[in-house]
């Protein structure tokens, strides 16, 4: 789909940057972010003692591999305030996780933090084409989640009318969007699917609202649900993306000129793609787990955060920064199902392009003895409610034998049936084995 948003405006100086003067910046932030984390967190300061490194001994940005990773259960070890780097008098707010793996992954801000996080927000609005003066509505969930107010300051910060409508209460959001006319939504592309099953309940052609730009994130999503929702909605559908323990949305965005993965402001994020399994670093281009530095971080500095997402970098092309692909997965989210590796995004891609299927489905995964299974449930759109169910059923598991790899049942609601997420991300995978 070709943008109908007008071509981004000013560019700030670091997005049109030469790769020399951006890795010198790097290079600067990079070696006080270490500096500031050694001298201010305990965590840190024995962990690189233990690897007999000093952020002094870092002379290049290849030098980086030489320091430990973080991962999240040192944010947990060290629950709540344990890795901040200032006094708590000078943390602003505080954001955490929700806490469904264990206890909650605290994270601070200092005023310059959350300015610099409205900067960047404003920068990835910007990059998806908005204007001073477009009106944002915001259906990410507020409070701890950093979704909702991360955008929320980020627009207003890009001169945008903010309606902060936050998650859940679906038939109130598509009256807001067809009484308020918002030009740009942000929100889970899984929410903005049941939106647009919303508005057509109500007999509201979604193509016709005044929306023209949606930007999602929170949650892995593939391009054929991209091409799903810019059909289905007639919008421009980009791709934001970020994580609370480096910052929250917008540390990465995509250009609604190119679509071609996210832009990583890297003016403010040093990234690398390490082996999963080794931690070697990788080479761009190659695919492997994403692992992020702060470099301007105040209260809560991260050094090599392991996100466990499963991407690879590529070239620059509408910036000078580079972007990310897609992601395929997470390395800890990844099933294995009779030694086949499986990721909810690859069957989220065969439903997708199954003409007959609506976007919604969920993975159930059970134990019989040592085996493990698999079921998909998904549903019909109801213009294919009449379908043979079994048939519909029968193709979709032979398309995953054939292009996965392994034997799944598949079960074909009505229109309707596969549980909606109201708010925050949806729930794809249901783990009932025992532990």
């Amino acid at each position: 789909m070709t943008s109908k948003r007008p071509l981004p405006g000013e560019l700030e100086p670091i997005e049109r940057a030469s790769r020399d003067e951006l890795q010198a910046l790097q290079l600067e932030r990079l070696q006080w972010s270490l500096q500031h984390a050694y001298a201010n967190v305990e965590h840190y300061r024995k962990a690189f003692d233990a690897r007999g490194i000093h952020p002094a001994d870092l002379k290049s940005l290849a030098d980086l591999a030489k320091f430990p990773f973080t991962v999240k259960s040192d944010l947990r070890d060290n629950y709540p305030f344990g890795l901040f780097a200032v006094p708590r008098e000078r943390v602003a707010r505080i954001h955490a996780s929700s806490g469904t793996t264990g206890k909650p992954t605290v994270v601070g801000y200092t005023l310059k933090d959350i300015d610099t996080w409205a900067d960047l927000v404003a920068r990835s609005i910007r990059a998806a084409g908005g204007r001073p003066g477009d009106m944002v509505h915001v259906a990410y969930g507020y409070g701890l989640f950093t979704g909702g107010l991360g955008a929320h300051y980020g627009a207003e910060r890009a001169g945008c009318t903010v309606i902060p409508m936050s998650g859940g209460q679906t038939e109130k959001q598509v009256q807001l969007i067809t009484d308020l006319k918002p030009n740009i939504i942000m929100v889970t592309p899984s929410y903005m699917q049941v939106l647009i099953e919303e508005l057509r309940r109500q007999g509201i052609d979604p193509r016709s609202t005044s929306l023209e730009v949606g930007i999602f994130g929170a949650e892995p999503w593939t391009e054929a649900m991209r091409q799903e929702i810019e059909s289905s909605a007639g919008i421009d559908a980009v791709d934001i993306y970020g994580l609370s323990e480096v910052m929250g949305p917008g540390v990465a965005s995509e250009c609604v000129e190119t679509k071609d993965g996210p832009v990583i402001w890297e003016d403010h994020f040093y990234p690398e793609i390490i082996d999963p399994e080794t931690g070697e670093v990788l080479p761009d281009g190659e695919e492997g787990e994403l692992v992020f530095t702060t470099l301007t971080k105040e209260a809560l500095p991260v050094v090599r955060y392991r996100t466990r997402d499963l991407t690879r970098l590529l070239p620059p092309t509408a910036r000078a920064m580079r972007r990310m692909g897609k992601i395929v997965g997470r390395s800890d989210d990844m099933l294995i199902i009779r030694g086949v590796n499986l990721f909810p995004t690859q069957i989220e891609e065969l439903v997708l392009k199954h003409g007959q299927l609506s976007g919604q489905y969920q993975l159930v995964v059970t134990r019989e003895g040592n085996l493990d299974d698999v079921e998909v449930r998904c549903e019909l759109l109801p213009a294919h409610a009449g379908v043979d169910r079994a048939e519909v059923a029968a193709a979709l598991r032979q398309r995953i034998k054939t292009l996965i790899g392994i034997t799944t049942a598949v079960s074909v609601g009505l229109p309707d049936s596969v549980e909606r997420t109201l708010v925050g991300k949806a729930r794809r995978v249901i783990d009932q084995r025992r532990k």
